[in-house]
């Protein structure tokens, strides 16, 4: 099995807030500090999340390291293995297994529970990358949302509304999807459910100019932060694609920077496949960090290591459920405790 994964990779601080709008400033810093509850609250909501990735890995990681005993190639080879059925890409399983590779090869003794804690260490450093605080020190900051059709873009949108404006924030929304009515409604229906305000105009309009639209009014409106709704498409159409650097540019001449982040959504149940829609949006756009949704449904949750490994790309959020709390802040060793039986 692990012969055919290998040849199938071959082939191929904000300004002061003005004294009218009566509100207090926000910081901008990564996350607000977490207590300890909050902080095992977390633990058990990526344990939970992940409940199906750790339930496969349990079943076969659990057996292999039983026993603290001396590892050998064989050993090496079946862990390689069991890896790669939790979605992590054989890339980046080798990078995972590099150091414990290299004690084998020098001839150095290496006992099972060394390696495991060398696998932990290694997937830590792989996720814990060094990303700008969130949201962009910019007013108004300009969020764009990007990904395929179905992964949740709109959804994922309003839930990270809820989050800024449970910190203070003020948020204004862009109905940029104008292919779909339906788009426009349901980001609608969030903003009365959140409580943001949504700039759209009617299905079929330019998204350029619904962009130019939404920012004249945040800035107008002095908001703090601006998140952009685009269209779903699939990373394979030339012509949407050129669509989405179009809106890029038309951001970039009302509020020069802007986009400040460009967020690519990633649907976890689509295990491998995010790894081609990482790397041609890339190509079209410059990506900043994810959000990977649906992480609660999946038994790929390695996809997650995978995605940061490869385009050293932050997670901001993690889907772990419908509610909105259960859009959950990215914590990387929370993440790899739940996920590591």
């Amino acid at each position: 099995m692990l012969k055919w994964f290998r040849r199938k990779r071959k082939e191929g601080p904000p300004e002061e807030p003005p004294a009218e709008r009566e509100k207090a400033p926000v910081s901008r810093e990564e996350a607000p500090e977490r207590s300890p509850e909050a902080e095992k609250g977390l633990w058990q909501k990526f344990r939970r999340g992940l409940a199906k990735t750790r339930d496969r890995l349990k079943d076969t990681l659990g057996d292999l390291f039983e026993v603290d005993r001396l590892v050998d190639q064989a050993f090496m080879e079946e862990l390689e293995e069991i890896l790669v059925t939790a979605d992590i890409g054989i890339e980046t399983v080798d990078r995972l297994l590099e150091p414990s590779r290299r004690k084998l090869l020098l001839g150095e003794p290496l006992k099972t529970g060394e390696l495991k804690r060398s696998l932990r260490e290694e997937m830590l450093n792989m996720l814990s990358l060094e990303s700008p605080p969130f949201p962009p020190e910019e007013n108004p900051a300009v969020i764009f949302f990007i990904g395929v059709n179905g992964v949740g873009k709109t959804t994922t949108l309003a839930k990270v509304a809820w989050h800024l404006k449970n910190r203070g924030f003020s948020v204004l929304a862009v109905a940029a999807d104008t292919f779909r009515a339906a788009a426009i409604e349901q980001l609608e229906s969030w903003g009365e459910r959140v409580g943001f305000e949504v700039i759209k105009q009617a299905p079929g309009a330019d998204p350029g100019a619904v962009v130019y639209q939404g920012l004249e009014a945040a800035r107008a409106r002095k908001t703090d932060v601006v998140l952009v709704d685009t269209a779903g498409r699939l990373h394979t159409k030339y012509n949407l694609m050129e669509e989405l650097k179009k809106m890029v540019r038309v951001a970039g001449k009302v509020i020069p920077g802007a986009p400040h982040e460009n967020i690519l959504v990633l649907d976890a149940t689509t295990g491998q496949n995010a790894v081609s829609q990482a790397k041609l949006f890339g190509e079209a756009v410059r990506l900043h960090s994810m959000i990977i949704t649906k992480m609660d449904g999946t038994a790929k949750g390695g996809i997650a290591v995978t995605v940061a490994h490869l385009f050293k790309l932050p997670i901001r959020f993690v889907g772990l459920g419908e509610k909105m709390e259960d859009l959950a802040p990215f914590e990387p060793k929370a993440f790899v405790d739940a996920l590591l039986p």
